[in-house]
């Protein structure tokens, strides 16, 4: 089943049952109507007959009561649905072509970053706007971070958990589904800081009271029920009870309040650990990830859903039909935040850490899915020492594929390629696709290519350098600038090194001289790259040293009109077409 298949399968499968669930929803909201009215209806008929009235109105709050919670677990169904709906409505839109309404990473842009805003990484029509769907926070900055990350090690393992997860499509959508639901504004890391920070204010005897008070409260109530007390020595104890816990009002308000703006986060995140421990890993990375979550005792996922239920209790404190008598006889705040306080005692320097697979997760489950939808695209193969890439028809993944030429591409470590062409020839396109296969590849991504084997190998690049008004600085002083810092990075590590049409702040003869001499120094230094130029002069140097190889992209005039054809040739380039254009387009 190919993938566009498998996501409308999905789609109509889940509209089906999204039906099913609205109709369910309907009966109920029905039924409720109809107790109601039936209660109402048997409190007026039997007016007066007070036994009944009470038993009509009991069995009534039951079952409206519990009517109430079987549609509110049908609305929370019916919002699971609708995001695994929106999940392959989306994946089918990007199939089509369609994902500029996709979050775009903006946030994320660095300028001075090694490659990313060569490549295009971060914003509008971006690669991460491309492969991006994690449904956190924390998992978008963490696949940010690895495409930016310039990391080259363990790229099998790498491989081999992307393929995992690339196979598990349904996990990959339903875990995707309950992140989707979180609505939680609180961030992974304000509420790890808050549980490392937090004061209690409950002690060991804390305890002690609350059952010693609802001891004596059991027993009022009793002996009230048998007239052996009256109703003033009730009402009393009870307003001790409630001057215990107005004493403590304070601070289980401030509680109540803090944790209400995490209950989200954590009801959601025990189904997201739960799917992570119940899942069957095979791959070394996965598996790891999954043991940091495992308990000698308990399931984290367990933990963390009865951390869950107590914040939902302490919640309902501001139901007042509770909250009232619970805690005037029972101190029943004060219970709930010593169990809370416990809990974040023994588990607070562990959610830090069970965040972090939850997001490790949620990232990664973005390149299972790329890997998913591009099952014609290849996992590189790691080369030992020599070659440094060999391609096969290596193309740009975010282009058409109906529209893109793809091209065979190979050269060995230390050398550096001089590509030369005609305006609109292709150069860049060239450059963004291999240093993009880069990145795919070191991250453990399938690459556009039908096969591609390298030498893992971090990148740099100078394509896209701007002045800086803010900083007072010129074109050519921050181009001068990104080349120094080449210069110094590769003096520490070998990055492959991606140039496109430097020095472009000077004159030609200066730019030609100041380019040879620069080139010069990257292969003095064993440098391996790529510079596209349209200075011819700068190829001499093919004859000068052994390192440097030539190619170039061409552009030919048919019929008077220009035509391009995007291949990668072996030699230098001798059709320009800047005159041309200048004159098709009637500038001059």
């Amino acid at each position: 089943m190919s993938a566009f298949e498998f996501y409308t399968s999905r789609k109509e499968r889940f509209q089906q049952q999204r039906s099913v669930v609205i109709g369910r929803q309907r009966l109920l909201r029905m039924a409720r109507l109809t107790v109601f009215l039936a209660v109402a209806g048997l409190v007026y008929f039997m007016f007066g007959s007070w036994m009944w009235i009470v038993l009509s109105l009991v069995l009534g709050t039951i079952l409206f009561t519990f009517l109430v919670f079987r549609s509110n677990d049908l609305g929370k169904e019916r919002k699971y649905l609708e995001a695994l709906i929106r999940i392959n409505q989306t994946e089918l839109d990007v199939l089509g072509g369609k994902w500029e309404s996709l979050p775009d990473g903006s946030e994320f842009h660095q300028d001075d970053h090694a490659f990313s805003q060569d490549l295009d990484l971060f914003g509008r029509a971006s690669f991460f706007q491309y492969v991006n769907r994690a449904a956190l926070k924390r998992g978008r900055e963490n696949v940010a971070s690895m495409l930016a990350s310039n990391h080259c090690e363990n790229i099998e393992e790498k491989q081999e958990a992307i393929q995992e997860l690339a196979q598990k499509a349904e996990w990959r959508q339903e875990y995707t589904a309950h992140g989707s639901l979180i609505q939680s504004k609180v961030s992974e890391k304000a509420i790890v800081a808050w549980f490392e920070s937090y004061q209690p204010f409950t002690n060991q005897f804390s305890p002690m009271l609350v059952w010693g008070i609802s001891a004596l409260s059991l027993i009022a109530m009793t002996l009230y029920a048998f007239d052996i007390i009256q109703w003033s020595h009730l009402l009393i104890w009870f307003f001790v009870g409630a001057a215990i816990i107005g004493r403590l009002l304070k601070k289980i308000t401030k509680l109540s309040n803090d944790t209400s703006k995490v209950q989200d986060t954590f009801e959601r995140y025990h189904e997201l650990l739960d799917r992570i421990e119940t899942e069957s890993f095979a791959s070394k990375q996965l598996t790891s990830w999954q043991s940091k979550i495992h308990q000698n005792d308990k399931k984290a996922s367990q933990i963390v859903k009865e951390f869950s239920k107590l914040l939902g209790a302490l919640d309902q404190r501001n139901n007042i039909i509770v909250s009232i008598p619970a805690n005037g006889f029972f101190l029943r705040d004060l219970w709930i935040s010593y169990k809370i306080e416990k809990w974040i005692e023994a588990n607070a320097t562990k959610v830090g850490e069970w965040f972090g697979v939850i997001s490790d997760f949620d990232a990664l489950n973005s390149f299972g899915n790329y890997a998913f939808n591009h099952e014609h695209h290849v996992f590189p193969k790691v080369l030992a020492e020599g070659k440094q890439i060999e391609a096969h028809q290596l193309g740009h993944p975010l282009l058409n594929p109906k529209n893109r030429v793809d091209n065979d591409f190979a050269m060995q470590n230390k050398e550096f390629f001089i590509v030369t062409g005609a305006n609109m020839a292709g150069k860049s396109t060239f450059l963004r696709t291999v240093g993009l296969s880069i990145v795919l590849a070191n991250n453990g991504l399938p690459v556009c290519a039908k096969s591609f084997a390298y030498a893992p190998i971090k990148l740099i690049s100078s394509m896209r350098t701007t002045d800086s008004l803010s900083d007072n600085a010129s074109y050519f002083f921050s181009e001068l600038t990104r080349l120094k810092h080449i210069i110094d990075t590769i003096e520490h590590e070998e990055h492959f090194i991606i140039l496109d049409e430097i020095l472009k702040g000077t004159n030609s003869k200066d730019k030609a001289k100041g380019s040879q001499q620069f080139v010069e120094k990257l292969v003095r230094t064993g440098s391996t790259g790529i510079i596209a130029t349209h200075d011819l002069s700068l190829c001499q140097l093919e004859d000068q040293l052994p390192e440097v190889k030539n190619y170039y992209f061409d552009a030919e005039i048919v019929d008077n009109e220009l035509f391009f054809d995007y291949q990668l040739k072996v030699g230098v380039c001798q059709n320009m077409n800047a005159s041309f254009l200048l004159k098709k387009m009637g500038i001059v």
